[in-house]
Parts: structure tokens; C-alpha cells; sequence
């Protein structure tokens, strides 16, 4: 049955059903690459993804690519420039798109979950290693290809790195560019799992099915202090901790959870 919050756009498509959105970038033929419109029509998405979380309809969120790749990065040929034209502004681009992007996506109260089908490539990379939970096809790979053509890891790939794989591995895979394995990146905890190829949408969907019926509340709560940790000092993280348990005890999922502990019985969660 097809959802109000469905959409389907030239580049991407957007599909809900039974608190799951699935967000495909569609564009095989380019590897899923980055066009301004793709950008446009993200966002579009995102915001249907945010306005369905207020209603209850959505409560996860799958990130994936269509065909054989996850997401090529840019699509440079939607930046070429003909002679005696003005260079592109990058740091622009990144300002208007990759910036905003991948805040929306951290932003998201609700689990996030890549799964990563093929090459992951640039800021494609970058993107999936934003989300909450990244799966990986065991063909699939990781490549910080910003390195060839002499610019620095954006969409958050500067900072996300070094914070998962340590700043010797970051400033490995950034300066050469070399093509990650799935199975290696799980291997270095740059991911949480790489599972075979036929497996990867089944395993995504029971796991985000799992978590659309569990306390997303307080999901949105674990994400903003695993997140915040890494900027935070030891007593200001526990400060915060304090404040999200406070903020969880009122809600209407933690006295299902508690009360279903009590009758013995299997909760109920709105997530709110």
C-alpha cells in the first residue's frame, strides 16, 4: 500500500510503509552521483521524512542507491566549465549542499540506516558514514576519492573519519584514495556490519522493521549523546546524560516500557 509521504522524483524515490522510510538514490546509470537537482530532490525528501516523524509515520529511515552503486560523490560532469568561464566556487557547493545534507541527516530524531550496495565514493562515502547504523554488501567498498582530483574530504569526512578509524587510517585512506573493502571497513569499525550481497536488503529491513516498532524516542535521545560525546568533556557528557534520562522518564515510552516489564507482556511503543 502506497504511503501520503511517498514520492517519486527524477533522481530519487521515496517509499513508507509500516514506519519505514526508504530513501533510494536513482540515478545507476551514474552511480547514484550528485546533481543539483539530486540535491533538490533530497531535500525534498528529508523534509517528508521529518514531517512523517512528527506524525508517527515514520520512525526509521534506509538510505541506499539504486543498481550497482551506493553513491559516486559528485557528478563532476554537472560542474564542468567551458573555457573562459569563472571556476566553480566548491566551497559555495558545499555551503548550499553537502553541508546542509548531512546535517539533516544527523539531525534526523530517528534511527538511520545506510545500506551501502556498491561503491561508496567521495562524499557518497562520507554520506553513509554519516547515518546511525551502515551496512554494507561484502562487493561493496568505501573510497575517500577526494584526494585525486586535489581537494579535502567534505560532507563531514574530515571530521567522521578520524573519530572512527583514528587519524593514522583517516590520513591514509584520504591522501591515497584507495578502494576500502567492506569486509575491511567493518574489520576497522568504520561500519557496524558487512553481510552478503543477497542479504543486505533483508538484513536492513529486519533490522530497521525492529527498531520502527521499538522506543524511538529514546533512540533520537542515545543519537544526540553518542553524538555529542566526542565534543564533549567527561563531566559535561555525564551533565547531558542526566538531562536525556530526564527528558526520557517523561515520556510515553518509557512508561509503556516499564509497565510491559511489570504486566509481562511485549510493549507497545508510539515513540513519544
Amino acid at each position: 500500500m502506497s504511503s501520503e509521504l511517498d514520492m517519486q522524483g527524477e533522481t530519487v524515490r521515496l517509499d513508507v510503509a509500516a514506519g519505514v522510510a526508504t530513501l533510494t538514490l536513482n540515478r545507476p546509470d551514474r552511480l547514484n552521483s550528485f546533481t543539483q537537482q539530486m540535491h533538490e530532490e533530497v531535500r525534498a525528501a528529508l523534509a517528508a521524512v521529518r514531517a512523517g516523524r512528527e506524525t508517527g509515520a515514520v520512525r526509521v529511515l534506509v538510505l541506499t542507491g539504486a543498481g550497482r552503486g551506493f553513491c559516486a560523490g559528485q557528478d563532476l560532469s554537472d560542474r564542468a566549465v567551458a573555457p573562459g568561464e569563472a571556476p566553480v566556487d566548491l566551497g559555495e557547493s558545499v555551503e548550499k549542499n553537502y553541508k546542509p545534507l548531512v546535517l539533516a541527516i544527523r539531525s534526523l530524531e530517528l534511527p538511520v540506516i545506510a545500506a551501502v550496495n556498491g561503491v561508496a565514493a567521495g562524499a557518497g562515502a562520507s554520506l553513509a558514514l554519516a547515518c546511525d547504523l551502515v551496512f554494507a554488501a561484502r562487493s561493496a567498498s568505501f573510497i575517500q576519492s577526494f584526494s585525486k582530483l586535489g581537494v579535502v574530504p567534505d560532507t563531514g569526512g574530515s571530521w567522521i573519519l578520524p573519530r572512527l578509524v583514528g587519524p593514522a587510517r583517516a590520513l591514509g585512506m584520504a591522501l591515497l584514495g584507495e578502494k576500502l573493502p567492506a569486509e575491511q571497513a567493518e574489520a576497522w569499525g568504520l561500519i557496524w556490519k558487512c553481510v552478503d550481497d543477497d542479504a543486505l536488503m533483508p538484513t536492513v529491513q529486519g533490522v530497521a522493521a525492529a527498531l520502527a516498532s521499538g522506543p524511538t524516542f529514546g533512540y533520537a535521545k542515545t543519537k544526540q549523546a553518542i553524538w555529542a560525546s566526542s565534543m564533549n568533556d567527561f563531566e559535561t557528557q555525564l551533565d547531558l546524560e542526566r538531562d536525556l534520562m530526564s527528558v526520557c522518564g517523561r515520556s510515553n515510552d518509557y512508561r509503556e516500557g516499564v509497565a510491559a516489564f511489570v504486566e509481562k507482556r511485549a510493549p507497545r511503543f508510539k515513540g513519544d
